[in-house]
């Protein structure tokens, strides 16, 4: 069921801006730290799907982590075939009554009606809806627990001091804040009309918006000041070379540090639920901008910038790997929740019309659907290993 290809990813250069223990890692860092990214968090992901199928009644046929031919396996007490097969680029969980791993319905085939025989499309929509839910949400979790156990083992990075980090300091040798008409001392209160707690906020908010105009409200001698300000355009590079354009307006904070405070077990969580909501509004903000051309499609990549980035990631050692596995897990939850048939979101939607209607959508309807949403994928699978062919290739040292 839902064969799982690799997730695409964003590139973002403040994600992966560090110092690396390589200048360039070896090619084999790239191939085991692909691996070791992917094959777990594929695993999970069907592991999520299979166990609340099994919950529901359902039966599953095989359990498969890669594609193609099998490489190992065996059969358990109940039925089920788990295998490793030749192609590590995803996975999938085949349920009793799919016509194939992708769980692609069979437009000729009649409605069944709903028994106890094991099979998924036998069971009740509720049910079918759960199970096709349970890969993205697991994925989601799993991120969540990685940030979660971060926060508790390092504490939480906060700003301190007696100075307010949102007061500007001092400016760049190229600042369009200064030349907007900001100055040292101003407080900047908000952004768009959306307040601003820190310094980070306003960093983070102008650094997905490049060559955007923007209004800063500031504090100035007691007054509200409204500064329109046009976001510089910047290609940032990292140590290991990735770049990706950022916006910048040439500001530095008056004061405040960073300091870790303690976070115990239970707050911890809703901390690392708040670190993946931002993280996933970066994504749609990525993603929205590509769509409408404030971004190049170039900053899409596949499965070898997720080699090349694993790589990289494992190079900086176990924490930077995890972290670089929390954001892909999250990555892998919002693609495949997107309301693309052939996608767990596409199922989801169908089951949402079924619901709605209290009848499956008509076999035509369907049919097309899966043909347009399965023509998209293999598209954007090919948009994207274009890009990564055309600007990482070659690589390792």
């Amino acid at each position: 069921m839902r064969a799982k290809p690799w997730p695409a990813t964003l590139s973002c250069a403040a994600f992966w801006r560090a110092t690396s223990l390589f200048d360039s890692p070896p090619f084999w860092m790239y191939f085991v730290g692909f691996l070791l990214v992917l094959g777990p968090l594929v695993t999970v992901h069907e592991l999520g799907h299979y166990l609340v199928g099994r919950w529901l009644g359902v039966k599953a046929d095989a359990f498969s982590v890669g594609f193609g031919k099998e490489l190992l396996g065996r059969t358990d007490r109940h039925g089920t075939r788990w295998k490793l097969s030749a192609l590590p680029l995803g996975g999938y969980v085949q349920f009793r009554g799919d016509m194939n791993p992708a769980s692609i319905p069979d437009a000729n085939a009649p409605v069944p009606e709903v028994t106890n025989d094991g099979s998924f499309q036998s069971a009740s929509l509720w049910r079918r809806a759960l199970i096709v839910a349970a890969g993205p949400v697991t994925n989601l979790v799993l991120a969540v627990g990685i940030f979660a156990v971060f926060f508790t083992i390092y504490g939480n990075p906060v700003i301190s001091g007696a100075e307010d980090s949102r007061t500007v300091g001092v400016f760049a040798e190229e600042s369009a804040a200064r030349d907007a008409g900001m100055e040292v001392r101003d407080t900047i209160i908000s952004v768009d009309g959306s307040a601003v707690e820190d310094f980070d906020a306003i960093r983070n908010y102008v650094l997905l918006r490049p060559g955007r105009d923007m209004i800063f409200t500031v504090e100035r001698d007691g007054a509200e000041i409204e500064i329109p300000i046009t976001t510089a355009r910047v290609e940032a590079v990292d140590s290991f070379g990735n770049s990706g354009a950022v916006g910048r307006i040439g500001v530095g904070p008056a004061g405040g540090e960073y300091v870790f405070e303690e976070v115990g077990v239970f707050e911890s969580i809703p901390l690392a639920v708040d670190r993946c909501w931002e993280i996933t509004g970066m994504m749609v903000t990525g993603i929205k901008q590509i769509l409408v051309g404030e971004r190049s499609i170039k900053e899409l990549g596949g499965p070898i910038k997720i080699a090349k980035f694993s790589g990289e990631q494992m190079s900086l050692g176990l924490v930077a790997f995890v972290s670089f596995a929390a954001l892909i897990s999250l990555n892998l939850a919002f693609i495949n929740i997107l309301p693309i048939p052939a996608l767990d979101g596409g199922h989801l939607a169908f089951y949402a019309v079924e619901a709605i209607r209290r009848k499956p959508a008509g076999p035509q309807t369907t049919e097309w659907a899966y043909r347009i949403g399965i023509g998209f994928v293999l598209i954007f699978m090919v948009v994207v290993t274009f890009n990564d062919v055309g600007s990482l290739l070659p690589i390792g040292g």
